[in-house]
């Protein structure tokens, strides 16, 4: 190993999920602990409503004979009866399973026959009827409950049932017993199984402990701010190791007010009236707002893009005297004050104004966008880990803060980089393994303790740099090393871009597959009074083409020569989870890309005539 790096504070001690609940509940005792979006407004629930209906759901599932150490599962989209699930699973000791409300029913079946699924909670009739679709391949489902009010297609009760059961059977000395019962639970216990989407290969069942988890939340404790008036607006899914960590277990291990956001679509709208101020997101979200900010001032032209402009042009001059540790002049401190006035408070103002830091995880943040949002007083603290290490391996602090690092390790972890470049750590996070997969679990963690990431990195100063996916590297026929991710994350911060797939293993010259901005390409070719009567014809008109090769190629600068792509590829489809092309959280299959994009791609160097070193400009024969 080249370099290592690891935090002086001690581990944690060792603890577990249900004490960590019953603790927040009797310190904090709040009426708001959950908030839920009813008829356009936010209504609270209590701790101590939480509490009743944990141990009421507990109940009911002892009723239906599910008892320590079954699997069950939870189909649902954000909302209180996902954590009221989820508790309700720890504290009988019940190991749960979080599936993606996204998946399609076929993608279901595995996880549930793999891991055993006896019942499962699913939110709305749409994902009890994917249940139904698939159910008699799962022999070993017994139960599906639905959170609907009342039963649908494809359930055999309603939540309220469920809970009606446990009531009958509470008393306060059940209630006793039931507190008593769920605290011998063991730190090394299973808490969970949760299914990597995986960017390759078939599904693992990652098998995380309760000190797995209690581990990364205690230490989160300590470098994550927090107070005792915090809300957090929480709308990843629940289902992800990231969202569930920090905007589920850590958001409530620190009394802080969890609001679900109704839908991805009304987030802008849930942040006015939520007004958050902590968040955890994924670079997309981020990267959305931005190019909302952007374009919403480039609609408006004249004065407000120029406006706009100088503003963004301020705020990186006031960005790189921090960076630089430097107090700004005089005169730069009044310009970002006016540019803070006129662009960046308006911002500030539509994410409702009392934000004091994003958390943001899940995939690599573009350098540009954190110091966009850096320069708008927002502050990201970025994070690295993965669902085998439950999940923060490292994340940056307010104290300890470097635009282009994932930060310092949290405490009681190892972080080591290989010979080959590839990350390693060490530590409570790491998984106990994957389920029924012991060669897995074997080739992951090796027999010094140490979880090899498949993510290539470099430690600086302490901080942790990723620069890679270890499978990722494209390796072209010329024997030349290309990381993919930086010149994809560059490429995507242009308005004309959905997603970039860089591409080139094996192959003579790398390129680049680009899903086009649709809704902004469109209206850049009806300006040029461009006839397109689809979007078949409109990638391929040659105008079309010429931009957008200009868009994606302009934006590259630095790059080695064999590094730069040599073609723009476009798309005529966005990406979608449905076809397998994207994980539930929008990191693109590259696998699954090149099978369904194959034909195009063979097409593309079997009829481009280009030797990497010495031409300039490939060659076509048509």
């Amino acid at each position: 190993m080249l370099t290592s790096t690891r935090r002086p504070d001690p581990r944690p001690a060792p603890g577990t999920l249900t004490q960590l609940f019953f603790e927040a509940v009797e310190h904090f005792d709040k009426p708001n602990a959950l908030q839920y979006k009813a008829g356009g407004t936010y209504r609270p629930i209590s701790h101590r409503d939480v509490l009743r209906r944990v141990r009421h759901v507990g109940l009911g599932l002892k009723s239906l004979g599910v008892g320590p150490g079954d699997r069950v599962a939870i189909l649902s989209e954000n909302r209180p009866e996902w954590a009221i699930a989820d508790f309700a699973c720890l504290t009988s000791a019940v190991t749960d399973v979080p599936l993606y409300p996204s998946l399609p029913a076929e993608q279901l079946a595995f996880p549930l026959i793999d891991a055993g699924v006896v019942a499962i909670f699913v939110s709305t009739p749409a994902q009890a009827a994917k249940l139904a679709a698939i159910r008699a391949r799962v022999p070993c489902l017994r139960t599906v409950i639905t959170f609907a009010g009342t039963r649908v297609d494809g359930a055999d009760l309603t939540l309220t049932e469920l809970e009606a059961r446990g009531a009958a059977a509470d008393s306060d000395a059940v209630a006793a017993t039931y507190r008593r019962e769920a605290l011998t639970v063991r730190p090394d216990d299973v808490a969970t199984i949760i299914y990597t989407s995986g960017t390759t290969g078939e599904p693992k069942g990652v098998m995380l402990t309760h000190d797995n988890i209690f581990s990364n939340v205690a230490a989160s404790q300590k470098i994550v701010p927090h107070g005792g008036d915090d809300v957090c607006l929480s709308f990843l899914p629940l289902s992800h190791i990231f969202e569930r960590m920090g905007g589920h277990y850590l958001m409530f291990s620190v009394g802080t007010s969890i609001c679900y956001a109704e839908s991805v679509e009304t987030l802008i709208d849930d942040f006015g009236v939520v007004r958050p101020t902590i968040v955890f997101s994924v670079p997309r979200i981020y990267e959305k707002i931005l190019s909302g900010a952007t374009e919403r001032a480039r609609a408006a032209g004249g004065l407000t893009w120029r406006i706009f402009s100088w503003a963004r042009a301020v705020g990186e001059e006031w960005v790189t005297a921090q960076e630089a540790g430097r107090t700004p002049d005089a005169w730069l401190a009044a310009r970002y004050a006016v540019a803070s006035r006129l662009v960046f408070a308006k911002i500030r103002a539509r994410i409702g104004n009392r934000l004091h830091h994003f958390v943001s995880g899940g995939a690599p943040l573009a350098v540009e966008v954190n110091r966009f949002f850096r320069a708008a007083g927002l502050l990201i603290l970025e994070g690295y880990g993965l669902t085998e290490t439950s999940p923060v391996i490292t994340v940056n602090t307010p104290d300890e803060n470097r635009i282009g690092t994932v930060g310092k390790p949290i405490a009681g972890i190892e972080v080591a980089i290989a010979d080959d470049g590839e990350v390693l750590t060490r530590g409570p996070h790491v998984m106990l393994g994957y389920y029924n997969k012991p060669d897995a679990t074997h080739a992951a963690i090796d027999d010094e303790g140490w979880f090899h990431t498949g993510d290539i990195g470099e430690i600086v100063d302490g901080y942790l740099r990723i620069t890679d996916r270890k499978k990722d590297l494209i390796v072209t026929a010329g024997g030349k090393n290309i990381a993919p991710q930086p010149i994809e994350n560059i490429v995507r911060q242009n308005r004309y871009v959905s997603h970039a797939v860089m591409i080139g293993d094996r192959r003579r010259f790398p390129a680049i597959l680009i899903v086009p901005n649709f809704a902004q390409l469109e209206a850049w070719a009806a300006y040029k009074h461009i006839p397109v009567t689809d979007r078949a014809a409109l990638i391929h008109h040659p105008d079309v083409v010429a931009k957008m090769e200009r868009e994606v190629l302009g934006d590259l600068h630095g790059l080695a020569n064999f590094e730069t792509p040599k073609k723009v590829v476009l798309l005529e489809h966005d990406f979608s989870i449905e076809r397998g092309e994207l994980t539930p959280t929008l990191k693109v299959k590259r696998r699954v890309v090149d099978a369904h994009y194959k034909d195009i791609i063979d097409h593309l160097y079997a009829t481009t005539d280009y030797t990497a070193e010495y031409a300039g400009v490939p060659k076509h024969h048509d």
